[in-house]
């Protein structure tokens, strides 16, 4: 078998789902399966749910924590003891960060024409619904 460590990205997307199974994360995180279940037994927050099957089913913040362990470990060379202490130090939630005001117009990068088009449109399906204009 070939090592799939350095198949892995810097920082992959993780796609947006509730869960993920164990070989998912195995990919996402470029480690073996059987690594992830060595690192439920060494990182206590690290503790995927079990489907009513017995299959993991890891979070979304279990991704990252993977991710997160994985970059301890591989990058930054700590022991697990270390990365323990690390992940421990860190506080629990980090704050959400507050959503970047724009403006109405920044939202939209449309020309005047397309909007008009757009209105004409949606007013032709109002009336084939038979709702008033």
């Amino acid at each position: 078998m070939e090592d799939l460590a350095p198949k892995a990205a810097e920082d992959p997307e993780i796609p947006n789902k509730l869960y993920f199974r164990i070989g998912e994360v195995a990919k996402l995180a470029g480690i073996k399966p059987y690594v992830l279940r060595f690192w439920e037994s060494e990182f206590t927050g690290l503790g995927p749910k079990k489907s009513g099957t017995g299959h993991r089913l890891y979070r979304r913040k279990d991704v990252e924590l993977v991710l997160e362990i994985k970059r301890l470990l591989y990058d930054r060379r700590f022991t697990i003891e270390g990365a323990r202490k690390v992940l421990e130090s860190k506080p629990k939630h980090e704050p959400a960060r507050p959503p970047v005001p724009r403006s109405q117009g920044e939202l939209f990068s449309g020309t005047p024409t397309l909007y008009q088009e757009i209105r004409r449109e949606l007013k032709e399906i109002l009336l084939l619904l038979g709702k008033p204009v």
